[in-house]
């Protein structure tokens, strides 16, 4: 993933449905412009990630993953690597490491969601920023395999559960997507 030029142009298509959004898709836009590395882990101000929001056959539940490091339920995710021609092969492929899926479905090339956050200091690496752009999946079925050295737990919930007020923004803010269908899932 090098081509930076594509990546802004994606951006600019964008069009966030939530007001935090919009401020993210400005500051990973701002990033990818200003930084010619902006993919790799050697930045240590921040990198771009990609990470999967995988629906259920049914469009009823998402996939998440109790990550190992941060001790937080997400969406499965991770860092760009060399072979990765573009974000949505960066989330396919952590989808399909860390949960061991097979048959996932891209919903749209276009970003289903972005997403800036912080990541704390640990060990040699300090704090610095994620600039995640998510891409939605339907899976073939329900069945996964846990056998990731990063993931502590993986289960579905129901987008219902992850609506309520309480639900960590960025996790909501998905739900809501998916359940409101203001985006790709009318299909459901």
């Amino acid at each position: 993933m090098t081509n930076n030029q594509h990546l802004l142009a994606m951006l600019e298509r964008h069009e966030p449905t939530f007001k935090e959004e919009l401020k993210f898709r400005y500051d990973t836009f701002n990033f990818v412009k200003e930084n010619l590395d902006f993919w790799q882990r050697s930045n240590l101000a921040g990198h771009i990630t990609g990470s999967a929001w995988v629906l259920s056959p049914d469009g009823e539940s998402v996939l998440l993953i109790h990550h190992k490091k941060l001790d937080r339920w997400l969406q499965p995710g991770g860092h760009v690597d060399e072979t990765d021609a573009s974000a949505a092969d960066t989330a396919l492929r952590e989808a399909t490491e860390e949960c061991g899926l097979s048959g996932l479905t891209l919903l749209s090339s276009r970003f289903f969601d972005v997403d800036v956050h912080e990541i704390p200091e640990r060990g040699h690496e300090p704090t610095h920023f994620h600039y995640d752009l998510r891409f939605a999946f339907r899976a073939a079925s329900m069945d996964f395999d846990a056998n990731s050295l990063e993931v502590k737990n993986i289960r579905w919930v129901p987008l219902a559960e992850l609506i309520a007020e309480g639900t960590e923004q960025s996790i909501r803010r998905m739900a809501l997507k998916s359940v409101e269908g203001n985006h790709i899932f009318s299909g459901f």
